[in-house]
């Protein structure tokens, strides 16, 4: 059974955002200040923000009772909450989604996981609260949420995972994080290519993130099976469920492997690039040396540059390759 919605949010424009205003009031809903809002307003267990961006956002256990029955019918004009799959086909095909954790931490490997997902095994995972990965910040519900995914019928996944010895000659070859993680999703599709009849029914496309501003970098990485298939990449492409999925499985991945490196070494690495890192990569490299920082961390990064005290490059415009 379907878990009651608790967050949804919406765009407004200008006459929608006033006559859902002048509702809440004549409704008798508490009126109380919020930053960068246009108004804010509560009742019973529901909160309702409207920003000055035209972005609404309602929380709180009454949220699907207040998009269903009074945002939808009287603001919107259009019944969309518990219809998208009806509204969106796309949303129940059967495909692969492929996405990547690790492409911003020093520390640590790029991981690159790819799903399969049909129309049933969307649903359930809905009802588990699947969503990007970017969005959860516990690495404990990481791990609940890639449990329910590998064990939910019908799936197959796949993770592919470059170590960071491995990722610093990938990257000295190719000269590109992009060329690099091309490859990554590549191997990813065909590892679950090569597991198409436990598909059913077969994969109609592969689904991932456009991070290169040429679409040409993935598709040109593509494997043999991998080309039998029809490749999308889209921005913001963790909207879709099998991609979102793909996110919490690498996330899963990148977290546990930075663990066990940590447990290696005797230290614990830190997510991210920052200051805080910038000082564990100094500790490492003043401990270890220059030469063993090639097995803990991507060293095109400018950290391990200010690590071993080497001069930095002048910084050059930031172009989207």
């Amino acid at each position: 059974m379907a878990q009651p919605l608790t967050s949804y949010t919406a765009k407004l424009d200008a006459e929608a955002e006033r006559r859902l205003q002048q509702l809440l009031r004549e409704r008798g809903w508490e009126f109380y200040e919020v930053a960068y809002a246009r108004f804010a307003a509560r009742r019973e267990k529901t909160n309702v923000v409207s920003y000055e961006s035209g972005k609404l956002v309602v929380q709180g256990k009454g949220t699907q009772e207040f998009v269903e029955f009074l945002l939808e019918p009287e603001i919107l004009g259009q019944a969309r909450l518990g219809y998208e799959a009806v509204l969106n086909p796309e949303l129940l095909l059967p495909r692969l989604g492929v996405d990547e954790s690790g492409k911003g931490d020093f520390f640590g490997p790029l991981c690159i996981a790819g799903v399969y997902a049909n129309g049933d095994i969307v649903r359930r995972w809905q009802e588990a609260g699947v969503r990007d990965s970017k969005n959860i910040s516990s690495d404990r519900k990481i791990a609940e949420l890639a449990e329910i995914i590998r064990k939910t019928p019908g799936c197959v996944s796949t993770v592919v995972t470059i170590g960071n010895e491995a990722y610093n000659r990938l990257y000295a070859k190719m000269r590109s994080v992009n060329k690099v993680l091309a490859w990554g999703h590549a191997r990813a599709i065909e590892n679950l290519m090569n597991r198409r009849s436990e598909m059913q029914p077969p994969p109609v496309r592969a689904i991932s993130d456009q991070f290169a501003s040429d679409k040409e970098t993935v598709s040109k990485a593509l494997m043999a099976l991998g080309r039998e298939i029809e490749l999308v990449q889209r921005h913001k492409a963790e909207a879709d469920l099998a991609v979102a999925a793909a996110s919490i499985l690498a996330r899963h991945e990148f977290v546990t492997r930075l663990e066990k490196l940590g447990q290696e070494y005797g230290r614990q690495f830190p997510k991210g690039a920052s200051t805080a890192v910038d000082a564990a990569a100094k500790e490492f490299v003043n401990e270890r040396g220059g030469v063993e920082l090639q097995r803990v961390a991507k060293t095109h990064f400018r950290t391990a540059l200010r690590a071993q005290g080497l001069p930095e490059p002048p910084r050059q415009e930031w172009r989207r390759r």
